[in-house]
């Protein structure tokens, strides 16, 4: 189960927004081996699509040394879908690199609602998971 401060999860859904129609991603870090979620990281999709999604590899360099300095690892990869649901892509699956991470995808198909929804994925295998949002 994710549980996330409703802070994060505006942030998110906000960042999807602004970002749309091209996806939106980044990280929320949290303390190594905590699982919790602690600090909203933003990042800009190298790609700027609206199909797929890339942190820019010097940005993420960063953003990870940060985080090991900080003794954090990426508790939450976020990005958003801007005209289908709120699961992964193939694309997705295969580039999703981090075993601990909680994936959230944010859906912003819909101008009114944001589909919000997390996932773990190991070695190409999808669960979903419930969001508690706090």
């Amino acid at each position: 189960m994710l549980r996330i401060d409703r802070a994060f999860y505006e942030a998110i859904v906000a960042h999807a927004r602004r970002d749309h129609p091209d996806e939106a991603c980044g990280v929320v870090a949290g303390p190594v081996g905590s699982d919790r979620p602690e600090r909203f990281i933003p990042m800009e999709n190298a790609e700027r699509s609206p199909t797929f999604y890339r942190f820019d590899s010097k940005e993420q360099l960063r953003v990870w040394r940060e985080m090991d300095d900080r003794d954090e690892e990426p508790v939450v990869i976020y990005h958003s879908h801007t005209a289908t649901e709120a699961f992964p892509s193939r694309t997705d699956i295969s580039l999703a690199a981090e075993p601990g991470a909680h994936y959230v995808l944010a859906s912003t198909r819909e101008s009114d609602h944001t589909e919000f929804r997390s996932f773990r994925i190991v070695d190409g295998t999808v669960t979903e998971e419930p969001v508690e949002i706090v």
